[in-house]
């Protein structure tokens, strides 16, 4: 994934927990006075010790000392509960931010991109702060001044000891800097390997059919074998080094107890301390054993969610189109210059255009102008740069020079939203959408009356469609429309196109699939709707082309005759040959 500069993975993973700075500060505080609650338990039973060696009544210390362990797991508990609400919290607004950034990036983004890389950032990266960012900023608080309170404790019961507490702390402290990075390091290679498999899956699960019936299951399947093999070698990689900080914390802190327990008993029988404040000491040592492994265990925690909030935050550095979120108007209160109500002018002025400035160029000086109103329809071989006029006119890409005007006004001058609500769009590959047929007749919120929409069904035929099924327009369309067939796919793309009332109607080859009886009645609905806008079409079918208006005849990027059928027949070369060829009405050529 190509990004500008992410902040450092500290700095992104500061900026999600922001927002819950109040809710995270209270739990680590509530679970901080739980563990000094704790820290009382070993005073407390000294003196119980005390006071039983000296035959004074122990039940008042003994009370106090419940007290405390309840309290303390009390509070423990609670904040544990805080931290948790607000991971949660941090998860939500992080997957609606990135969910929110990703549908407003721009076209070339997207396809520079991997979905499943993207969908791995939302899922995984995400659901890695829940597991460890507001716990790992406790572990870290609570740790260091759990720790240093402890040893402030051991430091007042016995100095001799402190100091060999105090060697074991300094190991500790030295291990975690030199192995903490190192966990940082192989955890966001994890990530990226797991991106890989959400790449290699979406791959496979986008061509299922085709993947079929080529017989190449093994095929993919080896490909997401080699993924999940990446992601585990990187993840035993991490884990490694977490087993290593674990392993040699654990070592050491044994070492110490038994060092302090060899040097405690050597100045118990001195008579140096007694033998309730070595027991004290010890209970405070086992104490601090778990404080110094959460300390590790939170530090590697946050190095793990900074490489998440890392990749999460290389999502929200990409390009995105500035579009303004506006409620869709009724049709009936639209007002001037609203779709529905005037159709547009058309007019490319000496248009240049490439998808990458290495890439080859598209269009060179593109230039025509179409009146508002009418078909118009565009022919020429694969690659003359058709599909791509369209994708200029709806922004997807932005022009290397020149300009287009829809409606005398340069479409950058437009505010996206007002540019693509005057504009009907039917792609070449007439995507749907999971959901319902009437999700997707209304994508975008268009609300149409019941009478519109039941005009619009009976145009498109898609009437047919939603009477053969108990649940009408209610009838799940399945993954990517695959319970429709193709030309019912076209229809209802069609369909969409039509309830906007746009202005500006595109259409990208949008009857090569369906049968001649079905093409036929679409072919006057788009006659129909031609009188009051402005129609442009992609085609191959002869009939489409002959019905036009007017033709505009397009090779390697370049506009090279505009006129009628017959005007064309009689003074273009190519278009001629185009016709006598049948390449106009193979009605299956597909071109980008």
């Amino acid at each position: 994934m190509t990004t500008g500069p992410a902040r450092p993975g500290h700095r992104a993973l500061a900026g999600h927990l922001l927002p819950q700075r109040a809710r995270i500060t209270i739990g680590v505080v509530v679970g901080l006075t739980g563990s000094v609650l704790g820290l009382a338990q070993p005073l407390a039973a000294k003196r119980v010790m005390d006071d039983m060696g000296q035959g004074r009544p122990a039940a008042g210390t003994v009370l106090v000392l419940s007290v405390l362990v309840v309290a303390g797991a009390v509070l423990v508990g609670l904040g544990h509960y805080l931290l948790q609400y607000s991971a949660e919290s941090v998860v939500c607004a992080a997957r609606r931010r990135l969910a929110d950034r990703i549908l407003r990036l721009r076209v070339p983004v997207v396809e520079d991109t991997e979905p499943g890389d993207l969908i791995s950032r939302v899922t995984s990266d995400t659901t890695l702060l829940r597991q460890s960012a507001p716990q790992a900023v406790s572990a870290a608080v609570t740790g260091t001044l759990v720790t240093a309170a402890t040893v402030v404790l051991m430091g007042l019961l016995d100095a001799v000891l402190l100091c060999v507490t105090l060697a074991v702390v300094a190991f500790v402290g030295l291990l975690v800097a030199l192995v903490a990075p190192r966990i940082g390091r192989a955890t966001r290679g994890t990530q990226e390997a797991v991106g890989r498999i959400g790449v290699a899956l979406e791959r496979a699960l986008g061509a299922f059919r085709t993947v079929k019936a080529s017989g190449a299951e093994r095929q993919e399947a080896e490909a997401l074998h080699r993924a999940a093999e990446d992601a585990r070698c990187t993840a035993v990689h991490a884990a490694r080094w977490e087993a290593v900080s674990a392993t040699v914390s654990a070592v050491v802190v044994q070492v110490s107890f038994l060092v302090v327990l060899g040097v405690g008993g050597a100045r118990v029988a001195s008579g140096a301390i007694g033998v309730s404040t070595l027991v004290a000491f010890l209970l405070y040592l086992f104490a601090l054993a778990p404080r110094i492994g959460q300390l590790v265990e939170g530090v590697g925690q946050l190095q793990v969610a900074s490489a998440a909030a890392t990749r999460i935050e290389q999502v929200e550095e990409l390009d995105v189109e500035h579009v303004e979120h506006v409620e869709p108007e009724a049709p009936e209160a639209a007002g001037e210059g609203a779709a529905g109500r005037f159709p547009l002018t058309v007019a490319f002025h000496q248009v240049s255009f490439s998808y990458r400035p290495e890439a080859p160029t598209v269009h060179h000086d593109v230039s025509f102008t179409l009146p508002a109103r009418g078909l118009t329809a565009f022919v020429g071989p694969s690659g003359a740069g058709k599909t791509t006029l369209f994708s200029l006119m709806e922004r997807f890409y932005e022009p290397d020079s020149g300009h287009i005007l829809l409606g005398g006004e340069d479409v950058r001058q437009w505010p996206l939203h007002r540019l693509r609500a005057c504009i009907g769009y039917v792609e070449q590959d007439v995507p749907v959408l999971a959901g319902t047929l009437r999700d997707n007749l209304t994508l975008g919120g268009v609300t149409p009356s019941r009478d519109e929409l039941a005009r619009v069904l009976r145009l498109t035929r898609l009437d047919e469609v939603a009477d053969r099924s108990p649940r009408g327009l209610d009838t799940d369309v399945g993954h990517r429309g695959s319970r429709l067939s193709g030309g019912e796919r076209q229809r209802v793309a069609i369909a969409r196109a039509l309830l906007r009332r746009p202005s500006l109607l595109l259409l990208d080859e949008a009857t090569s699939q369906l049968d001649a009886a079905n093409e036929a009645a679409l072919r006057d609905t788009i006659a129909g709707t031609a009188h009051d806008t402005t129609v442009l079409v992609i085609a191959h079918r002869l009939s489409t082309v002959t019905a036009a208006h007017r033709i505009v005849v397009m090779e390697t990027g370049r506009v090279r005759a505009v006129g009628t059928h017959t005007d064309l027949l009689a003074r273009d070369a190519l278009y001629d040959e185009l016709v006598n060829t049948q390449l106009l009405n193979g009605g299956s050529a597909h071109e980008r």
